[in-house]
């Protein structure tokens, strides 16, 4: 076994240094498939957790009446946490509300002309799921007998959604998944395509050799196994390239960039020793099937 296996390397090995142009030729459709593949997928990742980062601030707001007791404030807070998909109930006071106002605010004079505190107390409500907005906000505000919504409450004085931001946000995410997986699943299928050309190239240039043995008795997996052993190799010094062409690209234009731009910087939260493993592995396993299945039709003699 041991024997049988270094001979079909040794003949892969061999094959390589004969039909060096097609080789090359396969190694730099499989680096340049890598290399767009390993671009994607950061890209991808990053604009997911973009999206996910923008969906958890989107919140309610229970904004309460002024005369509201502390009890009061504690029983709808605890009433509030039992509401399904709520994650978090924040109490925030007017002293705070008006203290976060004046740290967003670039021009204090205008806060300093109050003669009194206008913003009310509120709870900020995160929830387990965006998409559940409308549901928690009908908890808080169950219909009655006519049909009109009443809060849960008498000291809610309002509860608002930005119903509108948060319909384009997840509009926006949403589209943005969608087109993401668009993209991947076309970018599959030209490379699977394009690899699998080029090996078939490659294979055609060497037929006369694999019709000779097929005459002469060889089983189809004897002759196979050469091929799909040199497609290993391809695919891994394919792979190989396109991590060191990626390596490269990171360190001269990326970890630059990061400094300065948010999205680049965000590359820098991604482990990159998976993504090797996954580009090499896939490479290798993409031009061994594609010598495989691409040598079946010049079996047939």
């Amino acid at each position: 076994m041991i024997s049988r296996t270094a001979f079909f390397v040794q003949e892969a090995i061999r094959a390589l240094r004969r039909s060096a142009a097609p080789s090359i030729a396969a190694v730099v459709t499989i680096i340049t498939t890598c290399v767009l593949l390993g671009v994607l997928i950061p890209v991808i990742e990053t604009t997911q957790g973009k999206a996910d980062e923008v969906r958890e601030k989107i919140e309610l707001r229970v904004f309460l009446y002024e005369d509201s007791s502390e009890d009061e404030i504690a029983a709808l807070g605890e009433r509030i946490e039992k509401v399904r998909n709520v994650e978090s109930v924040q109490f925030v006071s007017k002293e705070q509300a008006l203290a976060s106002l004046r740290g967003r605010l670039k021009d204090q004079a205008i806060l300093d002309e109050l003669k009194s505190n206008p913003l009310p107390a509120e709870f900020k409500i995160k929830l387990d799921d965006p998409g559940k907005l409308d549901s928690v906000r009908a908890a808080l505000t169950p219909p009655d007998s006519r049909g009109k919504p009443q809060p849960i409450s008498p000291i809610i004085e309002e509860v608002k959604d930005a119903r509108v931001e948060a319909g384009k946000i997840l509009a926006v995410t949403g589209a943005l998944k969608l087109v993401m997986a668009v993209i991947t699943g076309l970018l599959l299928l030209a490379s699977l395509m394009l690899v699998g050309n080029t090996i078939r190239l490659s294979i055609y240039a060497r037929r006369r050799e694999v019709e000779v043995m097929r005459l002469v008795g060889a089983t189809d997996w004897f002759i196979r196994w050469p091929f799909m052993i040199e497609g290993v190799i391809v695919g891994f010094f394919g792979g190989l390239g396109a991590v060191a062409i990626l390596w490269l690209g990171k360190a001269t234009i990326v970890d630059p960039l990061s400094d300065r731009i948010a999205v680049v910087a965000a590359q820098n939260t991604i482990n990159f020793l998976p993504l090797v493993a996954v580009l090499i592995a896939s490479a290798m396993l993409v031009s061994a099937l594609g010598s495989g299945i691409t040598l079946r039709r010049f079996l047939r003699v």
